[in-house]
């Protein structure tokens, strides 16, 4: 099944023209706004290989490099995604690369540069790039800190894409698209979601994704009432402070009645 991605500007054009130069990239958004989706759509236009590592704070070295394992005829070697990716071509993607450990990054460093090799301590290897690997990372800004800030020296070897929430004509059409919701109730859907955007991160910590808003549509083609499809999809997804969840309610009842 072929992914469905419209774009939002000149996305497309830029990241093919990365991938021709071997140049790795950097895709800026918040959750939800479709960065996975727009790799993997990009995977299938350049027939790469697509190898997603989500990143968390225990994610080792080892996990994207590969390790020493044991079976019962003694020792082998096992690659790790990106020295699959390295080995064979593909697209290593590192979705949250700033939820990885320091040390970990540091790995990237001689793939993200006209080096282009990746060296393994363990086996002695310094395997050089394929013609088709592409080095791609994102992170969402808005969950940056002191602590988990990207590097400037690691940041600096990346081409760099902002993602942001598609515009009200496109988040519609992809709501429609991959819900099979009827246009009206997905337009009150993009509504919602503008409203939701427009308050202040005092009030939520991080705004509705599309999602989320699909999320709720498929849950009314199944059946489901439009206002308890949008408070389990987007209001409780949002937060858990009642404050905040009454505001919410308030909102999405402006444009779904609550069933009695």
């Amino acid at each position: 099944m072929s992914s469905y991605y419209l774009p939002q500007a000149n996305e497309v054009e830029l990241f093919e023209a990365a991938a021709g130069m071997n140049l790795p990239v950097l895709i800026k958004g918040p959750t939800g706004c479709g960065k996975t989706r727009f790799i993997e759509t990009m995977g299938e236009k350049l027939d790469r290989e697509v190898y997603t590592v989500v990143c968390h704070d225990d994610l080792s070295a080892a996990d994207l490099v590969g390790r020493h394992l044991i079976d019962e005829n003694g020792t082998y070697w096992q690659d790790g995604p990106l020295t699959k990716a390295v080995r064979n071509g593909g697209i290593c993607y590192l979705d949250e690369i700033i939820e990885a450990r320091k040390d970990t990054t540091v790995v990237l460093h001689s793939l993200a540069d006209y080096r282009r090799v990746l060296p393994i301590d363990r086996t002695g290897e310094l395997i050089e790039a394929h013609p088709d690997f592409m080095l791609v990372v994102s992170y969402n800004p808005g969950y940056q800190n002191v602590l988990k800030g990207m590097k400037p020296s690691t940041k600096q070897r990346f081409i760099s894409l902002s993602f942001t929430y598609p515009k009200p004509e496109i988040e519609k059409e992809v709501i429609l698209k991959e819900s099979g919701v009827d246009e009206p109730t997905a337009q009150k859907l993009v509504n919602i979601a503008g409203e939701i955007r427009q308050l202040s991160d005092s009030d939520i910590q991080e705004a509705v994704s599309t999602r989320l808003l699909i999320y709720a549509a498929k849950l009314m083609v199944k059946g489901f009432d439009p206002y308890e499809a949008c408070m389990h999809s987007i209001v409780e997804s949002l937060s858990d402070e009642e404050d905040v969840l009454e505001v919410l309610r308030k909102l999405i009842s402006l444009h779904f009645s609550k069933a009695e």
